[in-house]
């Protein structure tokens, strides 16, 4: 089966969890770069990344490289591609893409010479002035980085973080791939309490639940590649089969709390469409009075900046108390906490023992970690 190059975006930070992903997946050649992870398959592994991979962003397969430097030799390389090879007569061709640090910097111009190109090469394969476009989408994407350019076909569509659970949100939510990717950063496999004291809708709370099931986060969906003519229907039930085989059975302590009942009525319903509601709890209940008695657990957890949801003196406020509340769980809980507050450990009254910087959206943020000792008063 002949070998394909992979593209992987990704929220910056979370490059290293989703190139581990791919390992564990048995890629081949996973090369991790800002922002995106390369990888080698076949057309079979199509259908497992997009419905296995938690922290990628989109599933793209790499059509080719070049460099241009000139609007002619943006044409050229183009149209010398096999785009025949996967976009059938009729298939409809968008393009889109962007262009940083490079002698064509003219987006619109770039991305309307890239479709006259593939016109151009499709007209000539299949014998037609004029191509119909009325069949399935087979969405191009450009990108241009010093001066060096790559042609990718997105097989995903919809972003991946897009799983299918959250018809509904709540104000400033946190995107699903990285509530996954807090999970996995959390060491979080199942075997612990698991607890988000600001669950909102409940996305790290579901995402926790399905890292625990080891459930694939697309099994509820669609996506592009399905109606791909030369892509079989069978290799998308292989996948699906696959991915469920691939599922734990066992009982979790997974438990996500908010201060505002709504959000907690919009997390139980997410649940259910993400069919973890029998792994799952919810309660209204306030994070300042937080408590547990096990020995051990983890907390994951994102609870407001004070940059949408809340003026910034209540926010200090606000971890001033947590930070206490965190002490006085028993030394086995660790803790992560999500916050782009500048001055977040000297408010939450501990030096986070490891800080990894994250972006929640456009907002640059830190992940606060804190181990069983707690960390050091700042």
């Amino acid at each position: 089966m002949e070998k394909l190059t992979f593209v992987i975006p990704t929220l910056m930070g979370v490059e290293g969890l989703a190139a581990e992903e791919l390992r564990r997946m048995d890629m081949e050649d996973v090369r991790a770069e800002n922002g995106r992870v390369f990888c080698q398959g076949t057309a079979k592994d199509i259908p497992r990344l997009n419905l296995r991979l938690r922290t990628g962003e989109r599933v793209l397969l790499l059509m080719g490289t070049f460099p241009a430097t000139t609007f002619e030799a943006l044409f050229q390389g183009t149209q010398g591609l096999p785009w025949e090879k996967v976009i059938p007569d009729g298939g409809a061709f968008p393009v889109k893409g962007f262009s940083l640090h490079s002698a064509l910097h003219s987006v619109p111009t770039c991305q309307s010479i890239v479709k006259k190109a593939v016109a151009t090469r499709l007209g000539q394969v299949y014998r037609k002035n004029k191509l119909p476009e009325d069949g399935p989408v087979y969405q191009i994407q450009f990108s241009i980085m010093k001066d060096a350019v790559s042609l990718m076909l997105d097989t995903t569509g919809p972003g991946l973080y897009k799983r299918g659970y959250r018809a509904v949100g709540v104000s400033a939510p946190l995107r699903e791939t990285l509530a996954a990717a807090l999970v996995l950063l959390s060491g979080y496999r199942g075997r612990d309490p698991f607890c988000d004291p600001f669950c909102g809708s409940g996305t790290i709370v579901i995402e926790a639940a399905l890292i625990a099931k080891n459930r694939a986060p697309g099994l509820n969906r669609t996506f592009s590649a399905q109606k791909w003519a030369w892509l079989p229907s069978q290799t998308w039930v292989d996948g699906a089969g696959e991915a469920m085989d691939l599922e734990y059975d066992g009982t979790y302590d997974i438990w996500g709390g908010d201060i505002d009942p709504a959000a907690v009525r919009i997390a139980q319903e997410n649940a259910v469409k993400a069919d973890v509601e029998d792994l799952v709890r919810f309660s209204q209940a306030d994070a300042r009075s937080f408590s547990r008695t096990e020995p051990y657990g983890r907390i994951v957890t994102n609870p407001p900046y004070g940059e949408r949801l809340m003026e910034r003196q209540e926010v200090e406020e606000l971890y001033r108390d947590f930070g206490r509340v965190m002490m006085g769980l028993p030394k086995g809980w660790r803790y992560s906490v999500l916050s782009s507050h500048t001055e977040f450990e000297r408010t939450f009254g501990r030096t986070a023992d490891k800080k990894r910087k994250l972006y929640n959206g456009m907002i640059k943020c830190d992940l606060f970690q804190y181990n069983s000792k707690h960390g050091k008063r700042p």
